[in-house]
């Protein structure tokens, strides 16, 4: 059944309307190697004119995928955690870096992963912390900057525009898996809604519309629905009001 796209239409119209812009990126987690989704993604983020910004995991990054990035620039590296491995205590969401971890063992997996990714990526990594899913202990963004990190991307509309002094808050926004169940595609008129909830609110001034509006996927995990979803809704994204956002460290935003 083809999902009825007529009130994102609706609410875009009134963007086009009132001339505003709507600041677009795509951040794809859990890489670490050269992968037929991988060539899906690539292929994808060509066709759409929208570069994908690769949260890679350093301790199993395989130097194939350095090369593989190199030869498409519409890939964006940047890093995600350290060895995506669940340090939450019994009971607790899976966290890597959560609050009862020793502060100092944290910072030096963060450290440890920014190193290992700019030897491999070199200039191309992009000094933006994913920390894998999406969590991370209140106390450890102020010391992120020290690290040489410039920015830092969970999920969720960003409550201010620094995580912490120098450190830049640039999150995601919408995931089209349902992680909890089927683990493929959300029902899509419940994604559009979201969307269309969340882009009202930005045009009322209720949310900030200065943040990029982040698409978040995991290419080795999506079905057909997935990619066909995430295709049609970045299409339609970019028709108007989207515009294509990349992470600059020099000024945060190009």
């Amino acid at each position: 059944m083809t999902p009825d796209w007529s009130p994102l239409e609706k609410e875009l119209a009134k963007w086009q309307a009132e001339a505003r812009h709507l600041p677009l990126w795509w951040r794809d987690d859990d890489a670490i190697a050269p992968t037929a989704q991988l060539d899906q993604l690539s292929a994808l983020a060509q066709k759409l004119a929208l570069p994908v910004h690769l949260a890679v995991i350093p301790a199993t990054a395989e130097p194939e995928l350095a090369l593989y990035v190199a030869d498409h620039p519409e890939l964006i590296p940047v890093v995600h955690g350290w060895a995506h491995q669940n340090r939450a205590t019994k009971g607790q969401k899976k966290c890597e870096f959560p609050e009862q971890r020793p502060k100092q063992e944290s910072l030096d997996d963060m450290q440890q992963g920014l190193v290992r990714l700019q030897k491999l990526f070199g200039p191309r990594l992009v000094p933006l912390f994913v920390p894998p899913w999406n969590r991370i202990s209140l106390e450890l963004p102020p010391a992120l900057p020290d690290l040489g990190f410039a920015a830092l991307s969970t999920f969720t509309p960003r409550r201010a525009p620094q995580a912490a002094p120098g450190l830049a808050q640039i999150n995601t926004h919408l995931d089209p898996i349902d992680w909890k169940q089927t683990r493929s595609l959300v029902a899509p008129e419940r994604l559009i809604a979201q969307v269309c909830e969340q882009l009202r609110s930005r045009r009322n001034g209720a949310a900030d519309n200065t943040e990029p509006y982040g698409i978040l996927t995991h290419h080795l995990v999506h079905d057909a629905a997935i990619w066909g979803f995430t295709e049609a809704l970045i299409t339609r994204l970019m028709m108007g009001p989207g515009q294509v956002w990349k992470f600059d460290d020099k000024d945060n935003q190009i």
